[in-house]
């Protein structure tokens, strides 16, 4: 089991999501990086992280079978590397 499942996640607050029909595009103001994220079930979790208590919940949440998590956990996980995603703190 991927530790990230159970670790709770958000957006980045410099990070803006534009909708498209392949699912988004994200643009963090920051570090001016641009990232197509190329499926709505994707842009689905990176949504619910900020309402879940952690990654599996937002995985959960936007209907992801349990058997594509580990290929979800890997989008993730490029994600927070752009800081597109970033761990929650809590408080």
């Amino acid at each position: 089991m991927d530790p990230l499942l159970g670790e709770p996640w958000a957006l980045s607050p410099s990070v803006a999501l534009r909708p498209e029909p392949f699912g988004a595009l994200a643009y963090h103001f920051g570090n001016r990086k641009l990232t197509f994220l190329k499926r709505p079930e994707l842009v689905a979790v990176v949504r619910a992280l900020a309402d879940q208590p952690d990654v599996r919940g937002a995985l959960v949440a936007a209907g992801v079978p349990a058997e594509q998590h580990r290929a979800y956990v890997a989008a993730l996980r490029g994600l927070a590397a752009t800081d597109m995603i970033r761990p929650r703190v809590a408080g």
